[in-house]
Formats: structure tokens, C-alpha cells, sequence
């Protein structure tokens, strides 16, 4: 770990897009011990336009410039994930703390290709994994290790949504559907978050398997997706995926079901978790979630670094979602 972590992380951002306007980057200028140096976008005009609007000293309209920028020794790569793994090689060349958007990338493949990059130069690798340190998040996990549903049989994941997804910014240039760009279209998008999650709380997936169809023909990606898979722990889980549903059908459901009870979950909106057991009955929790979502997850990063923490995500765990994913495709 690099000594000059030792009482400032100074944030460059690359691709200082929309996920970098209430999300994430916000987050970064508050936390103690934690600053927001630079940004960076192709287009420069729009770069300027981010660095003024949220007090940000430097901008560039190119991410080498950025890199070798002195004064930063934390890179957020805030692209799509086609640029991950050339992005972090830059980064961990010169030296600095890699944090990157999930999926972590396209592939498996590519992730490993980012872990031995990040080993080899000594520099940590984080994956905007964020589930893992909502409050919400950690209520669930709490409630399963404390044994409230007894032993946990299986689970279920159910998403329906529309054509076009009211969970993410719909624009003329989608990049999530296209493969080339996302690895796939918007399985990878949404469900690495649901199935790193479940990573999380019950361990690595030892196997799963899948069918894909794209049965709108809408993208070059499927656009409906079912599976099974198995944990190491002997939890057993099914998922279906539908991105081309009617607009009454959209649902985001995870369903853990124990020996004692259940807990139902939505992965994205609102802190609702949903407890019934078979001595207390239905119980409903409402946690309210920060307004820059990925602000306890930046400031774990933080609290690593400056070693006074710990941080639940990084590239050996995200790369096995990149794993199971692969598996669900066929890819």
C-alpha cells in the first residue's frame, strides 16, 4: 500500500458521467480524509462543466493526463466496463488505488487479467459493489447469520421490467445492450448487483448453469435469462431474468427461504425487507438509505486505506459474480 495514503485520499475520476452526479462521486468530498481532485470525460466541455458545478479543482479531456496526475493516488473508473481492464492497467502502472464501477467487466477473463495487474504493481482494487454496506443490506445479512429463518433452503430471484427499464438512465446510445461494451445487456447491469449480494451473504456460487434467448429482438443482448446455481454452503437458488415484460408486470423480488421463516427483498428502490417467521409472524423494516448511495462503500475505501478499516468489495470478490455470470450465458 502506498505511504502517502496515510492521512488523504485524492480521488481522479474517469468517465464523470451520470452515475457520478448524486450516486458517487458526491461522497468522495465528504468524507473526512477524502478529497475529489479530478475529473475526466472525453468530451472536455462536459468535464469543465461537472468540475464547476460540483467545486471540483481539475478536469481533463484525457484519462492518461489524469493517471499521471501527482496529486491524486486514487483512480474511480466510472466508464463503461469495455474499459475496465485497460483503465486499470494504466492505473495500477502508476501506482494508484483502483476503484471501479460493477460489473467489475465484461468477463471473467478480464477480471483476473485486473487482479494480477493491481498484485503485481501493489495497489488495491475495490468494485462499486455498494449493497454490501447498506444498512438495509446489512439488516438481511444480519437477520440470516443470526440464525431468525433457521437454516436457509433456497432462494429465488424474479425481475420483470419493461422494454426499457425505469432502474436505469435510458439514453439514445445504450451501451448496456450492447455486448461489445457491457459483456452483455441488462442482465449484467442489474443482476451482478442481486447475485454479488447473495455472494455476500452465503458465499461463493460453486456452480450454475442457464438458458439465454433474446425473444424481442430488440439489442444484439438476451433479453430474458433463467438459472440455477448452488452455493459452496449447499444453499440452493433460481433466478429469471425478463427485460422485454408489460410495464404492470415489472417486479424486482428476492425470496430467501429458511427452516424457520422467510425474508423478501427488492434489490433496487426503496429499504423495505419483508420477515416472517413462524413464532412472531410478518414483520416489515423500512431503512432509509443515504442520499449518495455509494457513500458507505467510498467510505470504507477510504477507512482501508488509511488503515482503519475494512472494505467488503474488491476484485477477488466481484470477479467470482463476473464468474457465475459467465456460467448463467453460456459465455
Amino acid at each position: 500500500m502506498q505511504k502517502n495514503y496515510a492521512t488523504q485520499i485524492n480521488w481522479g475520476i474517469i468517465g464523470v458521467g451520470n452515475v457520478c452526479e448524486i450516486k458517487s462521486a458526491p461522497a468522495m468530498q465528504l468524507i473526512p480524509n477524502s478529497s475529489l481532485v479530478a475529473v475526466m470525460r472525453r468530451n472536455g466541455e462536459l468535464a469543465r462543466d461537472y468540475a464547476k458545478r460540483h467545486n471540483v479543482p481539475k478536469w481533463y479531456d484525457d484519462a492518461d493526463a489524469l493517471i499521471a496526475d501527482p496529486d491524486i493516488n486514487a483512480i474511480y473508473i466510472a466508464t463503461p466496463p469495455h474499459a475496465h481492464l485497460p483503465m486499470t492497467l494504466k492505473a495500477a502502472a502508476a501506482g494508484k488505488a483502483v476503484y471501479v464501477e460493477k460489473p467489475m467487466a465484461r468477463n471473467h477473463g478480464e477480471c483476473l487479467a485486473m487482479i494480477a495487474a493491481c498484485e503485481q504493481a501493489g495497489v488495491p482494487l475495490y468494485v462499486a459493489y455498494y449493497r454490501r454496506t447498506l444498512p438495509h443490506f446489512i439488516k438481511i445479512k444480519t437477520l440470516i447469520e443470526n440464525g431468525i429463518i433457521g437454516e436457509v433452503r433456497h432462494l429465488s430471484i424474479h425481475m420483470n421490467q419493461s422494454a426499457k427499464p425505469p432502474l436505469v438512465a435510458n439514453m439514445d446510445n445504450n451501451w448496456r445492450v450492447d455486448p461489445q461494451i457491457s459483456g452483455g445487456g441488462y442482465f449484467h447491469d442489474l443482476a451482478s448487483h442481486q447475485l454479488d449480494f447473495l455472494d455476500h451473504v452465503f458465499g461463493p456460487i460453486k456452480q450454475a448453469k442457464g438458458i439465454t434467448r433474446n425473444q424481442g429482438e430488440l439489442y444484439a443482448a438476451p433479453d430474458m435469462v433463467t438459472a440455477s446455481f448452488e452455493f459452496a454452503s449447499g444453499v440452493m437458488g433460481t433466478g429469471s431474468w425478463c427485460f422485454n415484460s408489460a410495464p404492470c408486470a415489472q417486479c424486482d423480488i428476492t425470496e430467501i427461504i429458511g427452516s424457520k421463516g422467510r425474508i423478501q427483498y427488492a434489490t433496487f428502490g426503496s429499504g423495505d425487507v419483508v420477515l416472517q417467521t413462524e413464532d412472531k409472524g410478518l414483520q416489515r423494516f423500512n431503512v432509509v438509505l443515504p442520499q449518495h448511495i455509494q457513500q458507505p462503500l467510498i467510505h470504507a475505501i477510504v477507512d482501508e486505506l488509511l488503515g482503519t478499516g475494512h472494505c467488503p468489495s474488491n476484485g477477488h470478490t466481484a470477479a467470482r459474480t463476473n464468474w457465475v455470470m459467465d456460467q448463467i450465458c453460456n459465455q
